[in-house]
């Protein structure tokens, strides 16, 4: 073999060994960018659950406040009502016994119009006038309070109309002419609607 040939193969071989060496490197990059996109991958692959986990737990977090909050203002309504309820129960307790004693109060009026204001009848006007104020005066403590009705507008709300006469005056019409039994309040509440007559 002649020293040109030889020369030409070692050229050929160093070549060849250069060839391979960058085909290794290449392969050995490729190989390292693969491992880094496997592993970019297995680390969203391993966060995901955990985002996935993390959101679940939120929701349900979102979900027992909401009912939280519903049932909290459940709560608070129901303490509200039943507490307005048991302040009415309170103010209308006794609105049976006073409905019993609103007849005995008539009684009175009436004993009072009919006793004779004379020097005779003077102590026994006076004796009745005292029980009927000292009864009064109980009645309107424990929230029974007379109403008004003579001379007012005519009301569906507060009076009950017996019967309908001309009004004596033109300013009268459609207003209270005459009480024939007087309306009363416990509290707000109406327990006695006034019975008038009214001016047409």
């Amino acid at each position: 073999m002649s020293e040109k040939q030889l020369g030409k193969l070692i050229d050929n071989h160093s070549l060849a060994n250069h060839i391979i060496l960058m085909a290794n490197e290449e392969v050995n990059e490729e190989q390292k960018d693969n491992s880094a996109e496997k592993e970019v991958v297995t680390e969203a692959a391993e966060q995901a659950p955990e985002l996935s986990e993390l959101d679940k737990v939120m929701a349900d977090a979102a979900e027992w406040k909401d009912k939280y909050v519903r049932l909290y203002a459940e709560f608070d309504n129901y303490k509200r009502r039943t507490s307005k309820e048991r302040i009415d129960l309170l103010k209308t307790a006794n609105e049976d016994l006073m409905s019993s004693l609103i007849p005995i109060v008539d009684d009175f009026d009436r004993a009072l119009k009919n006793i004779p204001a004379t020097e005779e009848t003077k102590v026994l006007r006076e004796g009745v006038e005292l029980i009927h104020n000292k009864f009064n005066k109980t009645l309107q403590q424990k929230g029974l309070t007379p109403m008004n009705a003579q001379g007012e507008v005519f009301n569906s709300e507060l009076h009950e109309a017996i019967t309908q006469i001309p009004a004596p005056s033109e300013d009268l019409k459609g207003k209270v002419v005459d009480e024939v039994e007087k309306g009363y309040y416990l509290g707000e509440k109406v327990i006695r609607y006034a019975k008038v007559v009214i001016g047409a």
